[in-house]
């Protein structure tokens, strides 16, 4: 009999169920407890009962948990010095998209080394969100394969569709049962449209193939996700951090009948991923805040140790350590600098 699967198949290892992992690394009542709180706290700036500035702060991505650690540590004791004015939220990012190739984040390969062990990865990263949790810092992530929720989603506060795949079905269909808020970034080319429309969809019940606790497959209905929002990161046609930029956006989006909040993050198109112009767009952001438009809620900002990045693949022991492995982040000084600036600001 000929062939007709599996052709390009060379391995397939079973995982353990998500009932199985969060079995082995427990989420106890009191990380729950804080989750649920801060979860609250976020949706509450999003409706704009809750005044504060909303940032979500820190590495590109988590390659290295030590280095992570320390950076939360230090995050942490900044998070409570401005508490009254800034909420802050740590990036705890563990999945990357890749348009070719190149390393996918730690869940994927946490060895840094391609042996792809994924079991592993989740291990990882369950142990490393409950570890942030227990700083007293809330978790953010961005969620990029569907299946990653149903394993990590109970220890995220926050996250966000990245901007190449708000287009996607399966990602609005996926955020629409998620029980965290949730940000779209506008489209690798800076349209809105993509986001807007991501939002009225995840915001509506949906029906969709997915995997159950048990492990397997099934068909998954959801209410719909209330707490999405908009995330401007600038595009292709350049950035779209500037009034004028949040103005059309916030038009737009009250036209579609959607959560007209804002969010705009300071990396990525908006800075060119260059680490070197981030403060200056960030201080953009908090100016037009500071000037009065309470519907721009929150930044996101890259952050960590030191500044810059280095290049991967390279030798573990050559790499710099809190350094980032993916884009280009500002330094930990700097960030200081621009936390507190914005304490002061608003």
């Amino acid at each position: 009999m000929a062939q007709v699967r599996d052709l390009n198949v060379t391995k397939n290892v079973p995982l353990p169920t998500p009932a199985t992992l969060m079995q082995e690394v427990v989420r106890s009542s009191e990380q729950a407890e804080f989750i649920a709180n801060s979860r609250e706290i976020i949706r509450s700036i999003l409706q704009g009962t809750d005044e504060r500035f909303l940032l979500i702060v820190g590495p590109c991505s988590i390659h290295d948990t030590k280095a992570g650690l320390e950076y939360a540590q230090k995050l942490a004791k900044l998070a409570e010095e401005v508490k009254d004015k800034v909420y802050i939220v740590m990036r705890v990012y563990f999945e990357k998209p890749r348009t070719t190739v190149g390393w996918k984040g730690l869940i994927m390969d946490p060895a840094l080394d391609g042996s792809d062990n994924i079991t592993e990865g989740l291990t990882q990263a369950r142990t490393f969100l409950r570890q942030i949790i227990d700083t007293g810092l809330p978790t953010a992530t961005e969620l990029l394969d569907p299946i990653t929720p149903q394993y990590i989603a109970d220890l995220i506060s926050w996250s966000a569709i990245g901007a190449r795949t708000t287009e996607s079905q399966t990602h609005r269909q996926m955020a629409s049962g998620l029980s965290m808020p949730l940000g779209f970034k506008n489209s690798t080319a800076g349209d809105l449209v993509a986001a807007v429309n991501a939002i009225n969809a995840a915001g509506k019940p949906q029906t969709f193939l997915g995997v159950a606790e048990t492990g397997m497959a099934s068909a998954v209905t959801t209410s719909g996700n209330p707490d999405c929002h908009i995330i401007l990161r600038g595009g292709e046609n350049g950035p779209n951090y500037g009034a004028d930029d949040v103005a059309e956006a916030i038009e737009k989006l009250t036209k579609s009948g959607v959560n007209d909040a804002v969010m705009t993050d300071a990396s990525h198109a908006n800075c060119g991923k260059d680490d070197t112009k981030m403060p200056s767009v960030y201080r953009e952001i908090i100016r037009q805040r500071a000037a009065g438009n309470k519907k721009l809620v929150g930044a996101m900002l890259e952050s960590h140790l030191v500044g810059g990045n280095q290049k991967f693949p390279q030798p573990l022991e050559d790499l710099t350590y809190g350094q980032s492995i993916t884009d280009k982040c500002i330094d930990w000084d700097t960030t200081v600098t621009l936390v507190n600036e914005t304490a002061a600001a608003l």
